[in-house]
C-alpha cells in the first residue's frame, strides 16, 4: 500500500529514515521535558500543570485478526485524548510495529500544542496500533482499521476526536474508518480528515505538512535577513510524505537538496538532487538507493553533512547526544515530532545552531485538516488556491508570535513555542472550569 509517512521496522517501507542510534530518552520523556520547562517559565500554578501534563483519557483495545496463513495475531490499537480545551480532540493514527501507550501519549500531547501553536480549534490526541503494513494483505490491513474503529467508536465523533493519517496511514485508511463509523451513525465525512478527494477530502491535504515546513523556513529566512532558499543546501532525512513533499517545495524554490535518506540508506548528489525523478525512482525500487548518479552513504553522514539546513523527517529521538557533535547545519527545520532529545537541544542552542521547533514547523497537516473538517461541517468545498494561502496565513502568523516571544524573553525558539502553546491551551483549560 501507498504510505503518507514512513516505518523503522523489518520489513521496512523505502520511505523512511532508520534510526541511527538506539534511543537515549522515550518520546514521552522529550515531551514531558520541553513542557516543564515552559511551565516553569510560566509559573504555571501546579494544579493546572497536573491537569495540563495528564491525558483526559487513554484506550486501549485488542485487535485479534485471522491472517491469511490461517494464525491469529493479537494487535493492540491505543488512542489517547489529551485536552479539549480549545476544541475536539484531534491527531493521528500511525499503523508501526513499535508503537506503544508511551508513544502514544507524547504524540496527543504534542498535538495539543501544535493545533494552539498555529491557532486551530482543536485539541489534542494520537492513535496506532502495533502493526507493520508491509507485512500485511490489503485485506488483513482493513480489517484491523475496521475492529480498531468499532471498538473506539465511543470515543469518537465530528465534534469528539477526529482521526487524521500519521506514519502509514493514507487516504484509504481513513475512508475504511470513515466507512466504519458511518455503519454506526450514519455517513459522517467529518469523522476523519486526510479522506480521499472523492469522499469529502480537501485539496491539498497530502502535501499539507511538506507546505507548511516550508513556509516555516520562508519565514524564518526572512526575518533573520538569512538569504532564500535559492542560496542555501539541504539534507533532508526520511522520504515519506513529509519528506518528500518538502524536499519537491525546496527544489522547486531553487534550493539545493544534496542529500536524502529512507530505510534502506541514503543518497547524496553534489550539484542537487532532481527530487521528481527521485520520487519515480521510488515508487518503482521502493528505495532512494540506486537513483542514477547518486552516491551512496550512511544514515550517519546524512547527519553529519556540512549543508546549511538539515530536516529530520523520520521519527523521534535522532538528533541525539551521541552524534549533536557531528552535526554541521546552521539550522535544523524539525519535519518529525520530537527528532531531537533534550540534551542534543541544549548542546546546539550552546553552539548557536538554530531549531525552530516541530510544534510549529510540521504544523501544516493539522491546519490543513481544520480546513477540511470545516468543509466537511459547512458541506463545501474550497479551491486549492484559498487552502494555500490560509495555509501560508496561519503559518506566517504564527511564526510572528513566535519570534516576538522569542525575542521578547531571550529564549529559543522551542522554549517560546511551549510558553505561547501551554499559555493558550492553560487559559482555554480555566476558562472552562477544570
Amino acid at each position: 500500500m501507498a504510505t503518507t509517512s514512513d516505518t523503522d521496522k523489518s520489513p521496512r517501507a523505502a520511505n523512511q529514515a532508520p534510526p541511527t542510534h538506539a534511543a537515549e530518552v522515550s518520546n514521552y520523556e522529550i515531551v514531558s521535558h520541553y513542557f516543564e520547562m515552559a511551565a516553569d517559565r510560566l509559573g504555571l500554578e501546579d494544579d493546572v500543570r497536573a491537569v495540563m501534563r495528564s491525558n483526559y483519557r487513554e484506550v486501549q483495545v485488542q485487535i485479534p485478526i485471522r491472517q491469511t496463513d490461517g494464525r491469529i495475531h493479537v494487535y493492540s490499537g491505543y488512542r489517547v485524548q489529551h485536552n479539549a480545551a480549545r476544541g475536539p480532540y484531534k491527531g493521528g493514527v500511525r499503523y508501526h510495529p513499535e508503537v506503544d501507550l508511551d508513544e502514544v501519549r507524547a504524540l496527543a500531547q504534542l498535538m495539543s500544542w501544535k493545533t494552539a501553536i498555529v491557532g486551530v480549534p482543536f485539541g489534542g490526541a494520537k492513535g496506532g496500533i502495533n502493526c507493520d503494513p508491509r507485512a500485511l494483505t490489503k485485506d488483513e490491513l482493513q480489517r484491523i482499521t475496521r475492529s480498531f474503529i468499532d471498538k473506539i467508536e465511543k470515543v469518537l465523533g465530528p465534534t469528539r476526536d477526529i482521526p487524521a493519517p500519521d506514519v502509514n496511514t493514507n487516504a484509504q485508511v481513513m475512508a475504511w474508518m470513515m466507512d466504519e463509523y458511518g455503519k454506526l451513525h450514519g455517513h459522517t465525512p467529518a469523522i476523519v480528515t486526510g479522506k480521499p478527494i472523492s469522499l469529502g477530502g480537501s485539496l491539498g491535504r497530502e502535501a499539507a505538512t511538506g507546505r507548511g515546513v516550508v513556509c516555516a523556513l520562508e519565514e524564518y529566512l526572512r526575518d533573520a535577513k538569512a538569504g532564500e532558499i535559492r542560496d542555501k543546501t539541504f539534507a533532508v532525512q526520511g522520504f515519506g510524505n513529509v519528506g518528500s513533499w518538502t524536499a519537491r517545495f525546496l527544489r522547486q524554490r531553487g534550493g539545493k537538496v544534496v542529500a536524502v535518506s529512507d530505510v534502506t540508506g541514503a543518497i547524496r548528489y553534489g550539484p542537487g538532487l532532481d527530487i521528481p525523478a527521485l520520487g519515480e525512482h521510488v515508487k518503482k525500487t521502493r528505495s532512494v538507493v540506486g537513483f542514477p548518479g547518486a552516491e551512496t552513504i550512511d544514515n550517519d553522514e546524512l547527519l553529519a553533512l556540512d549543508v546549511y539546513v538539515l530536516v529530520p523527517a523520520a521519527l523521534g529521538g535522532v538528533i541525539s547526544l551521541k552524534n549533536v557533535s557531528d552535526i554541521r547545519a546552521r539550522l535544523i527545520l524539525e519535519a518529525a515530532n520530537a527528532p531531537t532529545t533534550p540534551e542534543a537541544d541544549e548542546a546546539l542552542t550552546e553552539r548557536g545552531v538554530v531549531v525552530l521547533p516541530d510544534i510549529y514547523v510540521n504544523a501544516g497537516g493539522v491546519t490543513v485538516s481544520y480546513f477540511e473538517w470545516a468543509q466537511n461541517i459547512q458541506q463545501f468545498s474550497w479551491e486549492e488556491d484559498r487552502i494555500t494561502a490560509e495555509l501560508a496565513r496561519h503559518m506566517r502568523e504564527a511564526y510572528a508570535t513566535l519570534a516576538r516571544v522569542a525575542r521578547e524573553r531571550k529564549v529559543s525558539f522551542r522554549t517560546a513555542a511551549y510558553i505561547i502553546a501551554i499559555g493558550r491551551v492553560g487559559r482555554a483549560t480555566v476558562l472552562r472550569g477544570m
